[in-house]
């Protein structure tokens, strides 16, 4: 879910164990000076894998079927002529990666890996639910091809994500129920779906401005690409058993969105100066990334304004996972 960039303090959002807010990630050697944003981002540095082959998870059954007798003095030499004999029940053998239910040590963060470069060919952002709906889906392949190779060069599985279009200001998910119109993003990973329901967008205020909404996307999709890997899976459990409101379950909240916010960073590094992708859309999304724990009061459960702006700078300045590790950082970088 995303938390509205503050206009005049603007209320933040609540967000379910499950559910995911804009907000950005830290890395392995520590979190990127805010006053070093320059004014670029990452080249990628990658081409596509070399291997071939489906990106997409999944599961294949396997039956394995024995005789037996319940006499078992009795024996034969066609198993079908005995009307004792049952079969084994079915077993299910998952095929292909799977998930690794760890956090800082998830392979998503091994090794030098990045996103490849990806030209995004957009449909035209319209300040309407169609033309809002249409932009959403166009990019949804554009962040499949970025994220698919990441996943593949980690050992990890990939599947796409769904996506949906909630009408109106309350709407429910498997995740939980959004009323008021406060939810502006949603990530649900028990159906693998982002909910991005127009009347939560902010609009009024970001106007026709495609890369703001955008780099909004980018980071349900991070929270897309946590769920594939296991790390959502394990920071659930992790802040169930730290208590989800206390301390140390807001800081585990914190470093994920931070880190989801790093993962959109990446995405613009990725599709930067390639197709829709402009100077333009780059600093819309850019210049908006200040959503954080803005509102006094309020459980601090995303990190503060500068570091989910900075997070997403180390995303697309860096444009690697490792940059983006949250659990690793000091608690000084998520706070």
């Amino acid at each position: 879910m995303l938390r509205p960039r503050p206009k005049s303090n603007t209320g933040p959002l609540v967000a379910t164990i499950l559910v995911a807010v804009l907000v950005v990630g830290a890395g392995l050697i520590g979190f990127l000076a805010l006053n070093d944003r320059g004014d670029h981002v990452a080249d990628t540095g990658y081409d596509e894998p070399a291997t071939t082959g489906s990106n997409e998870s999944g599961t294949t059954t396997e039956t394995s079927t024995e005789t037996t007798s319940d006499d078992p003095t009795t024996t034969t030499d066609d198993p079908t002529d005995d009307p004792t004999t049952e079969d084994t029940p079915t077993e299910t053998t998952p095929a292909g990666p799977q998930p690794v239910y760890t956090l800082g040590d998830n392979p998503l963060f091994a090794g030098d890996n990045g996103t490849p470069a990806v030209t995004c060919d957009l449909a035209r952002w319209g300040t309407d639910p169609q033309g809002a709906a249409a932009f959403f889906t166009s990019a949804i392949p554009c962040l499949d091809a970025a994220w698919g190779p990441v996943l593949q060069r980690a050992g990890l599985p990939f599947a796409t994500s769904a996506i949906e279009f909630p009408e109106g200001t309350e709407w429910s998910s498997p995740c939980g129920a959004v009323s008021g119109g406060r939810a502006a993003a949603f990530y649900c990973a028990e159906n693998s779906t982002l909910y991005m329901p127009y009347a939560g967008l902010q609009t009024e205020q970001y106007g026709a401005h495609p890369g703001v909404y955008l780099a909004l996307l980018a980071h349900e999709y991070g929270h897309h690409v946590q769920a594939l890997s296991g790390v959502m899976g394990a920071y659930a459990d992790a802040r169930y058993n730290a208590g989800v409101d206390s301390e140390a379950g807001l800081e585990l909240s914190r470093r994920l969105e931070l880190q989801a916010q790093c993962f959109s960073g990446m995405f613009l590094a990725a599709t930067y100066s390639r197709g829709s992708v402009d100077d333009n859309i780059l600093n819309e999304a850019r210049t908006t990334q200040d959503r954080g724990d803005h509102q006094a009061g309020v459980p601090r459960d995303h990190g503060s304004d500068a570091h989910t702006s900075g997070w997403w700078e180390q995303g697309a300045q860096k444009n690697r996972t490792f940059q983006c590790n949250t659990w690793l950082s000091p608690p000084a970088d998520v706070a």
